[in-house]
Order: structure tokens, then C-alpha cells, then sequence
């Protein structure tokens, strides 16, 4: 068992920045690569970002490249999404989600999920 909790959403004026992090407890070791989606309303959920834990891998969907940064810190379990210069269109609830097998931009390659923090950006 994996456990995540997201936090750091908020509302913010487009052109501005938000960091999320992502607490990750339980069975981390299983996991080895760690993933952020969003979902818009009415919209289907959404790759953002992933990382691995253990090698300098990042993957990232093309809308925001340049824009996010996903990072993570071993030691204290936790992993990051910087998001600057937010769009309107960056509004959704972001979720942290730990990675079992298959293509990480995938949401169905994922085992485990946060409960999700909601990121506004008003225009």
C-alpha cells in the first residue's frame, strides 16, 4: 500500500506560479516512478508530469514544457510539481499518483492516487 497526499493548490492570477508536493508513505520502494495528472471539469483526466525515484528521469505532456518542473526529494518521500507562468487553461484538480506498470502517461498505469488539490487560475 502506497499512500499520497497532495498539497500547495490554490488560487492564483494567470502569469503566476504554484508548488505542489506530494507526501508519499507506505510501500514507496514498489513504486519507482511518480506522477502528477489534472483534471478540468467536465474533462477527462489528464498526464502531466512524472519523475522516477531512483534515476534523473522526467517526463513531461507538451503543454507544459518549459512552464512545470517535476522534482522530488528522496529523503523526505515527497515529490513536486513547480508550475509557473499558469494559464486559465492549468485549472483543474491535480493529483499525485504512484506508478505500477505500463506507459507513464498513462492513467490507468497507476496504482495508487492522492485525493487531489484544486489549482484556479483566474485570467
Amino acid at each position: 500500500q502506497v499512500q499520497l497526499v497532495e498539497s500547495g493548490g490554490g488560487l492564483v492570477q494567470a502569469g503566476g506560479s504554484l508548488r505542489l508536493s506530494c507526501a508519499a508513505s507506505g510501500r514507496t520502494d514498489s513504486s519507482y516512478i511518480m506522477g502528477w495528472f489534472r483534471q478540468a471539469p467536465g474533462k477527462e483526466r489528464e498526464f502531466v508530469a512524472a519523475c522516477s525515484w531512483i534515476i534523473q528521469t522526467t517526463y513531461y505532456t507538451d503543454s507544459v514544457k518549459g512552464r512545470f518542473t517535476i522534482s522530488r526529494d528522496n529523503a523526505k518521500k515527497t515529490v513536486y510539481l513547480q508550475m509557473n507562468s499558469l494559464k486559465p487553461e492549468d485549472t483543474a484538480v491535480y493529483y499525485c499518483a504512484a506508478h505500477s506498470r505500463g506507459p507513464v502517461e498513462v492513467s490507468t498505469s497507476y496504482d495508487y492516487w492522492g485525493q487531489g488539490t484544486q489549482v484556479t487560475v483566474s485570467s
